[in-house]
């Protein structure tokens, strides 16, 4: 099948690259001029942002799939309908599983739990990109909705201090101890990006995925804890001086951590996974976190240049330890 990727060399999108080349597909990658492609892929650069070239870059292409990797604003994807109409089989749009509404009571989280998130607005923009696929209607925009929880490959999946900055890796490295929101006994769902793919792929070209919402996650949840002392663990680290932190007090001192704290990662994150598996039946998650984030942290290794240590952050967490450390009089933190 041809497939059409948009994006396609990101932190999810790389793996699912990979696999659809593995698999035989015929892949394009459409991304702006100037970006790195993947070995295999077809190239189609332009900047999609520019509807006009966009338009004449795809005027000879018809897609049996076009997957949206990075549509984020529901005007991005009113567009992606003006683009595709009439050009793919099927438009398969990644949204987010941060846009359920947050569990009052413990229960596995499935494609049926309302959508709603006050504290994102992340969240409640995928939300209405989803609302733009459904008033599209499925007999003129073949559409299906994917919601990722929270995946990695070459990120570090870890709250404070982590995905794209490498400081509360190296802060376990050097003995220092490091900020867990809350007590960090909640369980969390962390997927690998490989992991993802086969979900993914096993949706593409499946007729029985069109007018769908599918969650793809791994089945594994580990606590903050354990997730905090298997990624010390894989960076070589001794046992991680764990200081837990209450999420308001954090958003207290830095609001920005509201929608990634209050509005995700705050609440237990437990998925069930049985409608993907009705469309997908060999979908299978096989990367367990701590052969993950083993792999993740040697590519962060292998090039000093993406071990990001910007100096605020390493700034925060010590004044919020210092601050925090007050409430504790007979007890030094670290």
């Amino acid at each position: 099948m041809k497939f059409l990727f948009v994006g396609g060399t990101g932190n999810i999108s790389t793996s699912c690259s990979r696999l659809a080349l593995q698999l035989g597909h015929e892949l394009w990658l459409l991304h702006r001029p100037g970006r790195p492609g993947i070995a295999g892929a077809r190239d189609l650069p332009c900047d999609i942002n520019d509807e006009v070239a966009a338009a004449v870059a795809l005027a000879t292409h018809q897609f049996d799939a076009v997957v949206q990797f990075i549509g984020f604003e529901p005007a991005q994807i009113e567009r992606d309908v003006r683009l595709f109409s009439g050009r793919c089989r099927q438009y398969v749009f990644l949204s987010s599983a941060s846009a359920y509404a947050k569990p009052r009571i413990f229960a596995p989280t499935t494609e049926r739990t309302p959508l709603e998130n006050p504290h994102w607005q992340y969240s409640r923009n995928k939300i209405a990109c989803e609302q733009v696929l459904r008033r599209a209607g499925l007999a003129s925009f073949p559409y299906t909705i994917v919601r990722p929880s929270h995946t990695y490959d070459t990120v570090i999946p870890l709250p404070i201090g982590g995905w794209t900055d490498f400081t509360t890796v190296e802060r376990m490295r050097r003995g220092q101890p490091v900020i867990v929101p809350g007590d960090g006994t909640s369980p969390w769902t962390i997927t690998h990006a490989e992991d993802f793919a086969q979900g993914l792929l096993g949706l593409l070209g499946n007729a029985r995925a069109l007018g769908e919402d599918y969650q793809i996650t791994s089945e594994e949840a580990l606590t903050w804890d354990e997730l905090y002392t298997q990624t010390a663990a894989a960076a070589g680290a001794a046992a991680p001086k764990l200081v837990h932190i209450p999420s308001d007090l954090l958003i207290a001192w830095n609001p920005d951590l509201e929608g990634t704290l209050r509005g995700d990662k705050a609440h237990t994150a437990v998925f069930d996974n049985a409608k993907l598996r009705r469309a997908v039946s060999d979908f299978r998650p096989r990367v367990a976190y701590r052969d993950g984030i083993r792999r993740t942290l040697a590519w962060f290794d292998a090039d000093a240049s993406r071990r990001r240590l910007p100096p605020e952050t390493d700034a925060f967490i010590e004044k919020v330890l210092a601050a925090y450390a007050k409430a504790w009089p007979a007890e030094k933190i670290g």
